[in-house]
């Protein structure tokens, strides 16, 4: 079953957009059951797949940054360049998937009536200088 809901695919595309801007960058949605985006610099190349996680949170609440170890693996199987973003309230947080340095536990969420990932292996990140962070303000959102 799937729980992503429209205001969720409006963050990712917000983050994304944030994301692609300092390089003029293009951004093609993927497919429900694969990782979110392909992103091409401005002549069309294609330069990285990106995964994007809602992070409700500001970003001084948001360490430590979750992810599921699935997500992870399958971002990387891409192979080209594979980037995550963390998209929160006032900014995102994103790294290279290579430099990320966390702790990994089974944990996740309370589970939710017909969801078989709410309980997995994750992947939690503190804040180090892997991360790159963009704040939203009125002239990028």
């Amino acid at each position: 079953m799937r729980f992503e809901n429209a205001e969720d695919i409006s963050r990712e595309i917000k983050a994304i957009r944030l994301f692609v801007k300092p390089f003029n960058g293009k951004f093609q949605k993927l497919d429900d059951n694969d990782i979110d985006f392909k992103v091409f610099d401005k002549d069309n190349r294609l330069i990285s797949f990106v995964e994007v996680k809602g992070r409700l949170k500001d970003l001084r609440d948001a360490f430590p940054l979750p992810v599921a170890v699935r997500k992870l693996i399958k971002l990387s199987d891409k192979r080209v360049n594979p980037v995550i973003i963390w998209s929160c309230n006032d900014a995102i947080v994103y790294s290279l998937v290579k430099d990320l340095v966390g702790k990994i536990k089974y944990s996740g969420r309370k589970p939710r009536e017909g969801s078989s990932n709410d309980l997995e292996l994750m992947a939690y990140f503190n804040n180090d200088s892997n991360f790159k962070i963009i704040k939203y303000n009125d002239n990028n959102e």
